[in-house]
């Protein structure tokens, strides 16, 4: 069953709260007007949460396991810390989007803030517009994939995983570099585009990678 919350001028634990009893229950959760609210839907292990309108910082953070959909765009932070699960921005999002996530998947189907993906440790995260600095700074596992274009510092001091970007970026930062793309490259995209509903050639990407994994000594 469907469970509605109208989020106006209730606080954000008597929203959380709720949320947490109808995924308990089984119901799918549909959330309006939350766009005043930070920390949304944190913490959740499992549930389909949909967020009708924009949403505030922190949505989805430290997700585990949930669902879930904002039809629109969301604030600093969306999915920090994310674990496991999928977080879907139908909009932009800010500052920080996907940072120190240890898995699940992220998929942003707009444009993307500074510092994007800061720290991954091991989430796919997916920009279908373009990306702000900073993307994948000191990141240790997982892939980026930006099919627009990124600004300056490309990759900075990233350590372990995968940056593909289709578009063109200002600058790599330290410890970075194109390498060509291979086969399983394009099979893991075609992978993900299929799964995820996007439309693009995988052949269009560039790939970048770390020069070392020992840059600081």
């Amino acid at each position: 069953m469907e469970y509605k919350i109208d989020a106006k001028n209730k606080d954000l634990r008597t929203v959380n709260d709720e949320i947490r009893k109808a995924v308990e229950r089984g119901d799918s959760v549909i959330i309006e007007r939350a766009d005043g609210l930070h920390g949304l839907s944190a913490g959740l292990k499992k549930g389909t949460i949909t967020v009708n309108g924009n949403a505030g910082d922190y949505v989805a953070a430290l997700n585990d396991g949930a669902t879930i959909l904002i039809n629109g765009s969301a604030g600093k932070f969306v999915a920090d810390n994310m674990t496991a699960g999928k977080v879907i921005t139908v909009g932009d999002a800010g500052y920080g989007a996907g940072e120190y996530c240890y898995g699940g998947t992220l998929i942003i189907k707009g444009s993307a803030g500074d510092f994007l993906g800061a720290v991954n440790k091991g989430a796919t995260i997916i920009v279908t517009e373009n990306a702000g600095d900073d993307i994948g700074t000191y990141m240790v596992g997982g892939d980026i994939i930006i099919i627009g274009d990124c600004r300056k510092n490309l990759g900075n001091y990233f350590l372990r995983g995968n940056i593909y970007v289709s578009g063109k970026w200002a600058s790599l930062g330290h410890n970075t570099k194109e390498e060509q793309m291979k086969s399983e490259d394009i099979r893991k995209l075609t992978r993900l585009f299929k799964e995820n509903d996007i439309n693009f050639d995988p052949n269009r990407f560039r790939k970048i990678v770390p020069v070392s994994i020992q840059p600081f000594y």
